[in-house]
Protein backbone atom coordinates (compact mmCIF):
# COMPACT_ATOMS: atom_id res chain seq x y z
CA UNK A 1 0.00 0.00 0.00
CA UNK A 2 1.13 3.29 -0.23
CA UNK A 3 -0.54 6.76 -0.73
CA UNK A 4 0.92 9.05 -3.61
CA UNK A 5 0.48 12.85 -4.08
CA UNK A 6 1.35 15.57 -6.60
CA UNK A 7 1.65 19.25 -5.74
CA UNK A 8 3.37 20.05 -9.42
CA UNK A 9 1.87 20.75 -13.00
CA UNK A 10 0.87 18.08 -15.21
CA UNK A 11 4.17 17.38 -16.83
CA UNK A 12 5.81 15.55 -14.22
CA UNK A 13 2.91 12.99 -14.04
CA UNK A 14 4.85 10.42 -16.54
CA UNK A 15 7.45 10.57 -14.29
CA UNK A 16 5.12 10.32 -11.02
CA UNK A 17 3.71 6.72 -12.60
CA UNK A 18 7.10 5.52 -13.10
CA UNK A 19 8.48 6.43 -9.84
CA UNK A 20 5.48 4.69 -7.94
CA UNK A 21 5.74 1.73 -10.49
CA UNK A 22 9.24 1.16 -9.10
CA UNK A 23 8.30 1.52 -5.89
CA UNK A 24 5.53 -1.22 -6.23
CA UNK A 25 8.61 -3.84 -7.72
CA UNK A 26 9.56 -4.34 -4.06
CA UNK A 27 5.68 -5.13 -3.51
CA UNK A 28 3.18 -3.55 -0.96
CA UNK A 29 4.70 -1.18 1.83
CA UNK A 30 3.46 1.06 3.89
CA UNK A 31 5.12 4.41 1.53
CA UNK A 32 4.60 7.90 1.08
CA UNK A 33 5.33 9.19 -2.43
CA UNK A 34 5.21 13.12 -2.28
CA UNK A 35 6.28 15.62 -5.62
CA UNK A 36 6.17 18.83 -4.72
CA UNK A 37 7.80 22.58 -5.90
CA UNK A 38 8.42 25.60 -4.56
CA UNK A 39 9.43 27.17 -0.79
CA UNK A 40 7.94 24.93 1.57
CA UNK A 41 10.25 26.65 4.41
CA UNK A 42 8.10 28.52 5.76
CA UNK A 43 4.37 27.91 7.66
CA UNK A 44 1.35 29.37 5.96
CA UNK A 45 -2.08 30.18 8.14
CA UNK A 46 -5.21 29.08 6.84
CA UNK A 47 -8.52 29.44 8.16
CA UNK A 48 -10.71 26.73 7.54
CA UNK A 49 -13.85 27.85 10.05
CA UNK A 50 -15.89 30.07 12.16
CA UNK A 51 -17.82 29.28 15.48
CA UNK A 52 -19.68 30.99 17.51
CA UNK A 53 -21.38 31.12 20.81
CA UNK A 54 -25.05 29.65 20.96
CA UNK A 55 -28.51 31.75 20.00
CA UNK A 56 -29.08 32.00 23.77
CA UNK A 57 -24.98 32.60 24.83
CA UNK A 58 -22.63 31.17 27.29
CA UNK A 59 -21.55 33.65 29.38
CA UNK A 60 -18.97 34.84 27.31
CA UNK A 61 -18.35 38.68 26.74
CA UNK A 62 -18.66 39.01 22.97
CA UNK A 63 -14.86 39.14 21.71
CA UNK A 64 -13.88 38.34 18.50
CA UNK A 65 -10.31 36.38 18.04
CA UNK A 66 -8.69 33.52 16.54
CA UNK A 67 -8.14 29.71 17.43
CA UNK A 68 -5.35 27.57 16.18
CA UNK A 69 -5.61 23.85 16.13
CA UNK A 70 -2.51 21.90 15.87
CA UNK A 71 -1.77 18.75 15.66
CA UNK A 72 0.51 16.17 17.22
CA UNK A 73 0.56 13.31 15.36
CA UNK A 74 2.13 9.67 15.28
CA UNK A 75 5.04 8.69 17.68
CA UNK A 76 6.90 11.21 19.51
CA UNK A 77 10.39 11.65 19.26
CA UNK A 78 12.88 14.39 19.90
CA UNK A 79 14.78 13.59 16.43
CA UNK A 80 14.20 13.50 12.64
CA UNK A 81 12.14 10.47 11.91
CA UNK A 82 14.61 7.43 9.77
CA UNK A 83 13.21 8.11 5.98
CA UNK A 84 14.01 5.64 2.89
CA UNK A 85 15.63 9.25 1.24
CA UNK A 86 16.22 11.50 4.33
CA UNK A 87 14.05 12.07 6.90
CA UNK A 88 10.98 13.39 8.63
CA UNK A 89 10.91 16.31 10.17
CA UNK A 90 11.36 16.38 14.09
CA UNK A 91 7.94 16.33 15.72
CA UNK A 92 9.62 18.30 18.63
CA UNK A 93 10.46 21.20 16.45
CA UNK A 94 7.63 20.95 14.19
CA UNK A 95 5.58 21.50 17.40
CA UNK A 96 7.37 24.60 18.73
CA UNK A 97 7.13 26.02 15.14
CA UNK A 98 3.68 26.12 15.19
CA UNK A 99 3.03 27.61 18.82
CA UNK A 100 5.83 30.24 18.44
CA UNK A 101 4.15 31.23 15.64
CA UNK A 102 0.42 30.85 17.25
CA UNK A 103 2.11 33.23 20.40
CA UNK A 104 3.82 35.78 18.27
CA UNK A 105 0.24 36.44 16.37
CA UNK A 106 -2.24 38.54 18.12
CA UNK A 107 -5.05 37.67 16.59
CA UNK A 108 -4.77 34.20 17.79
CA UNK A 109 -6.29 33.76 21.75
CA UNK A 110 -6.08 30.23 21.98
CA UNK A 111 -4.42 26.62 21.13
CA UNK A 112 -6.38 23.48 20.06
CA UNK A 113 -3.82 20.71 20.61
CA UNK A 114 -5.13 17.92 18.37
CA UNK A 115 -3.58 14.48 19.71
CA UNK A 116 -3.51 11.05 17.74
CA UNK A 117 -0.36 9.24 19.24
CA UNK A 118 0.47 6.47 21.03
CA UNK A 119 3.22 8.21 22.86
CA UNK A 120 7.28 7.73 22.82
CA UNK A 121 10.51 8.48 23.84
CA UNK A 122 10.48 9.27 27.42
CA UNK A 123 12.81 12.97 26.96
CA UNK A 124 10.65 13.61 23.86
CA UNK A 125 7.46 13.39 25.76
CA UNK A 126 9.05 15.80 28.44
CA UNK A 127 10.63 17.88 25.84
CA UNK A 128 6.71 18.41 24.13
CA UNK A 129 5.38 18.63 27.59
CA UNK A 130 7.87 21.62 28.71
CA UNK A 131 7.25 23.38 25.35
CA UNK A 132 3.51 23.48 26.30
CA UNK A 133 3.99 24.57 29.64
CA UNK A 134 6.31 27.49 28.68
CA UNK A 135 4.12 28.30 25.79
CA UNK A 136 1.22 28.59 28.12
CA UNK A 137 2.86 30.73 30.63
CA UNK A 138 4.73 33.09 28.26
CA UNK A 139 1.60 33.94 26.41
CA UNK A 140 -1.19 33.45 28.95
CA UNK A 141 -2.83 31.83 26.21
CA UNK A 142 -5.44 28.91 27.08
CA UNK A 143 -4.39 25.13 25.66
CA UNK A 144 -7.30 23.01 24.96
CA UNK A 145 -6.32 19.44 24.55
CA UNK A 146 -8.54 17.32 21.79
CA UNK A 147 -8.00 13.91 22.20
CA UNK A 148 -8.53 11.45 19.16
CA UNK A 149 -8.40 8.13 18.12
CA UNK A 150 -5.30 7.34 20.61
CA UNK A 151 -3.80 9.65 23.11
CA UNK A 152 -1.91 6.93 25.02
CA UNK A 153 1.19 6.93 26.95
CA UNK A 154 3.83 9.70 26.39
CA UNK A 155 0.29 11.44 24.44
CA UNK A 156 -1.40 11.38 27.33
CA UNK A 157 1.83 12.57 29.02
CA UNK A 158 1.96 15.63 27.06
CA UNK A 159 -1.79 16.38 27.56
CA UNK A 160 -1.21 16.58 31.19
CA UNK A 161 0.86 20.27 30.13
CA UNK A 162 -2.67 21.70 28.61
CA UNK A 163 -5.23 23.55 30.41
CA UNK A 164 -8.41 21.22 29.64
CA UNK A 165 -8.44 17.62 28.27
CA UNK A 166 -11.20 16.92 25.97
CA UNK A 167 -11.73 13.58 25.12
CA UNK A 168 -13.37 11.67 22.23
CA UNK A 169 -15.56 8.87 24.28
CA UNK A 170 -14.27 6.21 21.94
CA UNK A 171 -10.95 6.97 21.45
CA UNK A 172 -8.04 5.64 23.71
CA UNK A 173 -5.95 6.95 26.41
CA UNK A 174 -3.97 6.07 29.26
CA UNK A 175 -1.10 3.51 29.30
CA UNK A 176 0.76 5.27 32.04
CA UNK A 177 4.11 3.66 32.33
CA UNK A 178 7.51 3.16 31.44
CA UNK A 179 8.69 0.24 28.71
CA UNK A 180 12.59 -0.33 27.76
CA UNK A 181 11.96 -2.86 24.88
CA UNK A 182 15.07 -5.37 24.81
CA UNK A 183 15.21 -8.48 22.92
CA UNK A 184 17.07 -11.40 23.18
CA UNK A 185 19.28 -13.60 20.35
CA UNK A 186 21.51 -15.49 22.69
CA UNK A 187 19.75 -18.94 23.39
CA UNK A 188 18.78 -19.54 19.98
CA UNK A 189 22.31 -18.48 18.89
CA UNK A 190 24.10 -21.49 21.67
CA UNK A 191 21.62 -23.87 19.86
CA UNK A 192 23.15 -23.29 16.26
CA UNK A 193 26.60 -23.23 17.88
CA UNK A 194 27.07 -19.05 18.15
CA UNK A 195 28.61 -17.71 21.11
CA UNK A 196 29.43 -14.23 21.70
CA UNK A 197 31.40 -12.74 24.05
CA UNK A 198 31.95 -9.27 24.81
CA UNK A 199 35.59 -7.78 26.02
CA UNK A 200 34.19 -5.45 28.18
CA UNK A 201 35.53 -2.46 30.97
CA UNK A 202 32.98 -3.47 33.45
CA UNK A 203 30.32 -6.33 34.35
CA UNK A 204 27.22 -3.75 32.83
CA UNK A 205 29.20 -1.91 29.80
CA UNK A 206 27.20 -4.98 27.56
CA UNK A 207 23.79 -4.19 29.66
CA UNK A 208 21.05 -5.43 27.22
CA UNK A 209 23.40 -6.68 24.59
CA UNK A 210 20.94 -9.02 22.27
CA UNK A 211 23.64 -11.62 21.72
CA UNK A 212 24.30 -12.41 25.26
CA UNK A 213 21.95 -13.78 28.15
CA UNK A 214 21.38 -10.90 30.57
CA UNK A 215 21.81 -11.41 33.90
CA UNK A 216 18.96 -10.18 36.74
CA UNK A 217 21.52 -7.69 38.47
CA UNK A 218 21.24 -6.58 34.73
CA UNK A 219 17.70 -6.35 34.49
CA UNK A 220 17.44 -4.83 37.66
CA UNK A 221 19.63 -1.78 36.52
CA UNK A 222 17.12 -1.27 33.78
CA UNK A 223 14.18 -1.77 36.12
CA UNK A 224 15.38 0.86 38.65
CA UNK A 225 15.31 3.65 35.52
CA UNK A 226 11.87 2.52 34.66
CA UNK A 227 10.70 2.86 38.46
CA UNK A 228 12.19 5.90 38.20
CA UNK A 229 10.38 7.42 35.17
CA UNK A 230 7.07 5.73 36.49
CA UNK A 231 7.75 7.95 39.32
CA UNK A 232 7.85 11.19 37.53
CA UNK A 233 5.09 10.43 34.85
CA UNK A 234 2.46 8.77 38.02
CA UNK A 235 3.89 12.50 40.13
CA UNK A 236 2.87 14.67 37.25
CA UNK A 237 -0.52 12.84 36.59
CA UNK A 238 -1.66 13.31 39.95
CA UNK A 239 -0.36 16.74 39.78
CA UNK A 240 -2.43 17.98 37.18
CA UNK A 241 -5.66 16.50 38.18
CA UNK A 242 -5.27 17.52 41.54
CA UNK A 243 -5.89 21.47 40.01
CA UNK A 244 -9.00 23.02 40.34
CA UNK A 245 -12.79 21.54 39.94
CA UNK A 246 -13.14 24.32 37.68
CA UNK A 247 -11.10 26.81 35.74
CA UNK A 248 -12.41 30.41 34.72
CA UNK A 249 -12.78 31.50 31.32
CA UNK A 250 -11.25 35.17 30.59
CA UNK A 251 -14.91 36.13 30.90
CA UNK A 252 -14.86 34.75 34.68
CA UNK A 253 -17.61 32.14 33.89
CA UNK A 254 -16.49 28.42 35.47
CA UNK A 255 -16.01 25.40 33.31
CA UNK A 256 -15.88 21.99 35.86
CA UNK A 257 -13.70 20.17 35.25
CA UNK A 258 -13.09 16.11 36.17
CA UNK A 259 -11.16 15.66 39.26
CA UNK A 260 -8.76 12.15 39.64
CA UNK A 261 -10.57 9.31 41.38
CA UNK A 262 -7.42 8.75 44.29
CA UNK A 263 -8.91 5.64 45.13
CA UNK A 264 -8.06 4.05 41.74
CA UNK A 265 -5.03 6.01 41.14
CA UNK A 266 -2.63 3.54 41.34
CA UNK A 267 -4.86 1.34 39.51
CA UNK A 268 -5.22 4.15 36.77
CA UNK A 269 -1.76 3.80 35.92
CA UNK A 270 -0.84 0.87 36.30
CA UNK A 271 -0.14 0.88 32.14
CA UNK A 272 -4.06 -0.25 31.40
CA UNK A 273 -5.74 1.55 28.38
CA UNK A 274 -9.11 3.15 28.71
CA UNK A 275 -11.97 4.91 26.65
CA UNK A 276 -12.30 8.39 26.30
CA UNK A 277 -15.52 7.75 28.14
CA UNK A 278 -13.53 5.86 31.29
CA UNK A 279 -10.92 8.19 31.28
CA UNK A 280 -13.36 11.63 32.00
CA UNK A 281 -15.24 9.58 34.95
CA UNK A 282 -12.09 8.31 36.21
CA UNK A 283 -11.03 12.24 35.85
CA UNK A 284 -8.02 11.67 33.67
CA UNK A 285 -9.50 13.94 31.72
CA UNK A 286 -12.09 17.07 31.51
CA UNK A 287 -15.10 16.44 29.45
CA UNK A 288 -16.27 14.33 26.61
CA UNK A 289 -16.39 15.81 23.29
CA UNK A 290 -14.89 15.79 20.06
CA UNK A 291 -12.13 18.23 17.87
CA UNK A 292 -15.04 20.87 17.65
CA UNK A 293 -16.37 20.62 21.61
CA UNK A 294 -12.50 21.29 22.03
CA UNK A 295 -12.55 24.70 19.72
CA UNK A 296 -15.97 25.78 21.45
CA UNK A 297 -14.21 24.85 25.12
CA UNK A 298 -10.86 27.38 23.80
CA UNK A 299 -13.41 29.93 22.25
CA UNK A 300 -15.03 30.20 25.75
CA UNK A 301 -11.74 30.14 27.46
CA UNK A 302 -10.36 32.73 25.92
CA UNK A 303 -13.58 34.52 26.30
CA UNK A 304 -14.29 35.05 22.92
CA UNK A 305 -18.46 34.64 21.07
CA UNK A 306 -17.05 34.24 17.82
CA UNK A 307 -13.95 33.09 17.00
CA UNK A 308 -11.94 31.86 13.38
CA UNK A 309 -10.22 28.49 13.50
CA UNK A 310 -6.68 28.59 11.92
CA UNK A 311 -4.35 25.86 10.78
CA UNK A 312 -1.01 26.41 9.86
CA UNK A 313 0.73 24.39 7.10
CA UNK A 314 4.00 24.16 4.53
CA UNK A 315 2.93 22.44 1.75
CA UNK A 316 0.60 24.14 -1.27
CA UNK A 317 -2.02 22.15 -0.45
CA UNK A 318 -4.44 24.67 1.41
CA UNK A 319 -6.28 22.45 4.50
CA UNK A 320 -10.20 24.12 3.64
CA UNK A 321 -11.45 22.15 7.07
CA UNK A 322 -10.49 21.57 10.79
CA UNK A 323 -9.76 17.82 10.14
CA UNK A 324 -7.84 18.46 7.14
CA UNK A 325 -4.48 16.31 7.72
CA UNK A 326 -1.20 18.12 7.48
CA UNK A 327 0.74 14.76 8.01
CA UNK A 328 2.48 15.23 4.30
CA UNK A 329 4.20 18.58 6.25
CA UNK A 330 6.39 16.85 8.34
CA UNK A 331 7.70 15.18 4.65
CA UNK A 332 8.09 18.41 3.05
CA UNK A 333 9.05 20.24 5.95
CA UNK A 334 12.61 18.27 6.38
CA UNK A 335 13.18 18.96 2.46
CA UNK A 336 12.92 22.25 2.85
CA UNK A 337 15.42 22.43 6.28
CA UNK A 338 17.74 20.72 4.59
CA UNK A 339 17.53 22.80 1.57
CA UNK A 340 17.30 25.90 3.23
CA UNK A 341 13.89 26.73 1.43
CA UNK A 342 15.08 26.32 -1.76
CA UNK A 343 12.71 26.55 -5.10
CA UNK A 344 12.78 22.81 -5.79
CA UNK A 345 11.56 19.57 -3.86
CA UNK A 346 11.63 17.13 -6.26
CA UNK A 347 11.31 14.02 -4.06
CA UNK A 348 10.20 12.69 -0.84
CA UNK A 349 9.84 9.13 -0.46
CA UNK A 350 9.15 8.01 3.07
CA UNK A 351 8.51 5.11 5.51
CA UNK A 352 6.22 6.20 8.01
CA UNK A 353 8.03 4.90 11.28
CA UNK A 354 5.69 3.11 13.77
CA UNK A 355 5.70 1.70 17.53
CA UNK A 356 7.68 -1.38 16.06
CA UNK A 357 10.28 0.50 14.06
CA UNK A 358 11.66 2.14 17.35
CA UNK A 359 14.65 1.19 18.81
CA UNK A 360 15.58 -1.22 21.70
CA UNK A 361 18.26 1.11 23.07
CA UNK A 362 15.85 3.66 24.49
CA UNK A 363 13.09 3.76 27.15
CA UNK A 364 9.21 4.92 26.42
CA UNK A 365 6.23 6.31 26.86
CA UNK A 366 4.08 4.22 24.34
CA UNK A 367 1.40 1.76 24.27
CA UNK A 368 2.06 -1.14 21.75
CA UNK A 369 -1.26 -2.39 21.02
CA UNK A 370 -0.95 -6.31 21.47
CA UNK A 371 2.56 -6.54 23.55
Amino acid sequence: MFTFKIDASSRVLALAALLVLTVGIGGCMPTSVTLGFGDESTLKRAVVDEVRAPAGGDGESGGRGDIAVIDVRGVILDSPAPALFGSQANPTAELAARLRVAGEDDDIKAVVLRMNTPGGGVTASETMHAIVRRFRQSTGKPVVISMGDVCASGGYYLSTAGDYVVAQPTGITGSIGVIIPTVNFSEGMRRIGIVSRSIKSGANKDLANPLEGMRDSQYAVLQQMVDEFYGRFKELVIASRRSPAAVRTASGVSLPRAALDMARVDELTDGRVLSGAQAVRAGLADAEGDLMDAIHIARRMAGLSEARVVRFHRSSATPTTVYASTESDAAMSASADRSGGGDLHLLSLYLSPGPDQLSTGGAYYLWVAGK
